[in-house]
């Protein structure tokens, strides 16, 4: 398993008590859905390395507790501070309808209803609110990725349907 077939859950932020347990946030919107798990890989060196956990708690704001294996003092705890938590992109519940994540994306076609094929999504960037990062050739084009844009999400097809204000588009490319 390499890293990019695997999702952030969270960033180790701490050391807590004396016997190595670790704390972090959560990044997901149900961090109740992962109480359960026997383990997990961090990022080290950019390769993912299996832990086990012998205990995890979390809180409802989405904070862990995690005692993994092997990990049973302050000075072995404080290793993995600043190293993401991954889990594989198998685990990632589906998504339906309008909704999607960055990495799914990242490679379809941006279908305008008006203006037809726009290019490909080359990137997602996280803001308050995500923006899509569409190449046509050579051309970067930014579009916001809010619900009154997105037409359709065609996963099997590969295709980013959407319908904006055609100067939006056309100021990118009309931009020499």
């Amino acid at each position: 398993m390499k890293v990019d077939d695997c999702f952030t859950l969270g960033v180790i932020a701490k050391s807590i008590g004396l016997n190595g347990e670790v704390g972090l946030k959560l990044d997901t919107d149900n961090p109740q859905n992962y109480t359960e798990l026997e383990s997990v890989f961090v990022e080290i060196n950019n390769e993912p390395v299996p832990f086990f956990i012998e205990r995890i708690s979390i809180d409802k704001r989405g904070y862990a507790r995690i005692k993994f294996e092997g990990i049973d003092t302050p000075l072995k705890a404080e290793e993995l501070i600043r190293k993401r938590l991954l889990l594989p992109l198998s685990l990632l519940p589906r998504l339906t309808g309008k909704s999607f994540y960055y990495h799914e994306v990242v490679g379809f076609t941006v279908e305008d209803t008006k203006l037809g094929t726009v290019g490909k999504i080359t990137d997602v960037i996280e803001t308050g609110q995500a923006i899509l990062v569409v190449n046509q050739d050579e051309k970067e084009i930014l579009i916001p990725a809010i619900d009154d844009f997105i037409v359709e999400i065609d996963r099997k097809n590969k295709v980013f349907k959407i319908q904006v204000p055609s100067d939006l588009i056309e100021l990118y490319l009309n931009n020499d």
